[in-house]
């Protein structure tokens, strides 16, 4: 169980930095993506900014419930802007819900804290 969420924590992490410093580094598959999403392309460098610190305290123990919290906020911030977009509900609309999934299913999976919180199943 341990070892599958990190895993899930890992494969969600080394997307989010992907995307992070593909938007930091200005990419224009990037750049081009978020405005045609009718984004400010001068806002692509502060989105990954933000992105990337919000992955980055995920990605570390002893800050991945914060960064747990804020990915999320992203993540419905992006699913809010592709339903406003109409674009497809499998493929782009639910993405974020996908990704969301992989970051909390990770987190619980690895820290007992959380599933003492959160318990799935009783005794």
């Amino acid at each position: 169980m341990l070892w599958t969420g990190y895993v899930l924590s890992a494969l969600a992490v080394l997307f989010l930095l992907m995307d992070a410093g593909m938007k930091v580094a200005g990419a224009r598959v990037s750049v081009e993506a978020t405005a045609g999403l009718g984004f400010d392309p001068a806002l692509v460098t502060t989105l990954g900014a933000i992105l990337l610190v919000a992955t980055l305290l995920y990605a570390f123990p002893r800050t991945a419930l914060l960064g747990a919290i804020l990915v999320t906020g992203y993540l419905g911030g992006a699913i809010a802007v592709q339903l406003q977009h109409k674009a497809p509900l499998f493929s782009h609309v639910l993405f974020g819900v996908y990704l969301g999934l992989f970051v909390w299913g990770g987190l619980f999976l690895r820290s007992p804290a959380l599933r003492g919180l959160i318990p799935l199943m009783r005794d």
